[in-house]
């Protein structure tokens, strides 16, 4: 169980928690996650841990409202208590001193990039931070990523704010302009994914993906979240959930993401009051 200290609406759909949980704290890694439940009689979902104390015992959890089970999880008034909270889960980002790094965040992604981007920035890389959504207001943790990074770019798909367009055309004009980059770390939604890694691979960027697979136990039992790394199987919640993009089957991952589709439409459609 886990006492929701604080809760904070960063948009319509999007909120932040920080949630006491003191050994998970005192644990944690960047890229790691936690799996919860909101209620008893809720799912099992994946969420990447955003920030955290250890001094103080805390993390912070940032999700957005897609579903039903999400739906509940934002019901949840602050002081409130989550039944079921296990982690850290996955392996840790592997950090050291690369040079120039590129970390480009899509959407809700950009929070389990803002730890390893931190972790990075902590090694010595000289960082350029790409953030996209599909408008201003669905944006975040845009001051906090230029307290860690060299410089920030930010994208929106209606162009609302910064660029007009996707940030795999961004990439593509730095890499154009002849900028080098030693590594590239994206996360955000499958396509997004597949699309501006393939940019950095092309380009010859060593670079590192962190997926969201379906997950139920985050043991590798269920095989729920099963992907094909260099044509051997892996599992991400205990072999990632980062790994290298130039070695996934981005094909596979897609049809494995769809096969839920239907009962997630079903789930998304019901009727859940949201606390305002």
């Amino acid at each position: 169980m886990a006492r929701i200290l604080k809760k904070e609406r960063l948009s319509d759909v999007v909120w932040r928690y920080r949630l006491d949980a003191p050994r998970i704290a005192k644990k944690r890694k960047a890229g790691q996650f936690i799996i919860l439940r909101p209620s008893e009689q809720g799912e099992r979902i994946p969420l990447t841990i955003a920030d955290g104390s250890a001094a103080e015992g805390w993390i912070e959890i940032i999700f957005q409202v897609v579903g039903k089970t999400t739906a509940v999880l934002a019901g949840l008034p602050e002081g409130g208590d989550i039944p079921d909270l296990a982690g850290p889960l996955g392996k840790p980002t592997h950090v050291e001193k690369f040079g120039r790094c590129v970390c480009i965040g899509g959407g809700v992604g950009i929070a389990p990039l803002y730890p390893i981007v931190s972790a990075l920035h902590g090694a010595g890389n000289d960082i350029t931070m790409i953030l996209g959504a599909r408008n201003q207001s669905l944006l975040m943790l845009v001051d906090e990523m230029k307290q860690v990074s060299g410089r920030v770019i930010v994208a929106t798909d209606d162009g609302s704010e910064g660029f007009h367009g996707f940030v795999s055309a961004v990439l593509a004009d730095l890499l154009g302009k002849g900028e080098t980059f030693d590594l590239a770390v994206v996360i955000g939604p499958t396509p997004m994914m597949k699309v501006t890694s393939k940019v950095s691979v092309d380009a010859g960027i060593r670079t590192m993906v962190s997926l969201n697979p379906i997950m139920v136990d985050g043991t590798g039992m269920c095989g729920g979240c099963r992907v094909t790394v260099d044509g051997k199987t892996k599992f991400a919640c205990v072999d990632g959930p980062e790994f290298d993009a130039a070695k996934l089957d981005w094909n596979e991952m897609g049809k494995r993401l769809g096969t839920y589709k239907q009962f997630e439409t079903e789930k998304h459609n019901c009727k859940v009051g949201l606390d305002k």
